[in-house]
């Protein structure tokens, strides 16, 4: 099996937190839109609930996607599960709130792998508590051929670092990897398998062209995140990108399939 989040060939389009720019990001209902729209891979995060179990969610904080207020970390599983995911998501720039009260839950990364045993996973790991809970799921669940771990924390990702599982570069990676964008012959070697960057950090433009050669050249792939525009998307791709991370997967799909892609 081909892990498409690290096939130099492939040219995913990678739905970030799910259908997010259209249900309740990292929930299961945006994922299963996602998934219905024919998205190759799934990305979510990681965090941990008090008692140490690995849960889906972004922000350190629960008030911007849910019912809850306060950290993530302070509350138990049953209190986090107890909460309303869809609470705060709204499409209309809050005039209405469609998913209020429909029950959507805060997923665990255990009931992720089993409602989902066959999709290629992104997985960003928020805190470096996370890593090893992490790895041991998705060991049981045999999710390791499928899955991309990822984290701009180093010490959240080096811990996957020389075993089985793909993983991406830190930002501590990036930034080493820089100047070999501007050099030829670029890096040789890289300890990871793919770039997950951004095209601008804390508003300064990443030269993803630059690194995404780089990275080719050494054997690396390279994602971008969090694109919504599909001629931007169309611009990475002719630039070597490989992977797509957006938020609406429907029009990213639909200008893949025209054919428009190299």
């Amino acid at each position: 099996m081909v892990n498409v989040l690290i096939d130099p060939r492939a040219r995913p389009v990678v739905a970030h937190r799910g259908n997010s720019a259209h249900a309740p990001e990292n929930t299961f209902a945006s994922y299963d839109q996602a998934l219905a729209l024919g998205a190759d891979a799934l990305e979510f995060d990681v965090r941990l609930s008090r008692e140490g179990v690995p849960v889906i969610i972004h922000d350190a904080t629960l008030d911007r996607t849910t019912s809850g207020r306060g950290p993530v970390a302070a509350l138990s599983l049953a209190e986090l599960q107890g909460l309303d995911a869809g609470a705060q998501f709204t499409p209309d720039n809050g005039r209405t709130f469609p998913y209020r009260g429909r029950a959507t839950v805060i997923p665990t990364l255990e009931g992720l792998l089993a409602r989902y045993p066959e999709v290629p996973l992104l997985i960003e790991v928020k805190i470096p508590e996370a890593a090893e809970p992490t790895r041991v799921l998705l060991e049981r669940f045999g999710a390791v051929p499928r899955t991309l771990v990822d984290s701009t924390i180093h010490d959240a990702v080096a811990p996957f670092r020389g075993g089985a599982l793909a993983t991406g570069a830190s930002l501590r990676d990036v930034l080493h990897l820089m100047p070999s964008a501007w050099l030829t012959p670029p890096a040789r070697t890289l300890p990871y398998a793919a770039l997950c960057i951004p095209r601008w950090y804390n508003g300064i433009p990443v030269p993803v062209a630059r690194l995404a050669r780089a990275a080719r050249a050494a054997g690396c792939v390279t994602h971008v995140w969090t694109v919504n525009d599909p001629a931007v998307a169309q611009s990475l791709w002719r630039h070597g990108v490989n992977g797509i991370i957006t938020d609406d997967p429907g029009p990213m799909l639909r200008l893949r399939g025209a054919g428009e892609v190299e």
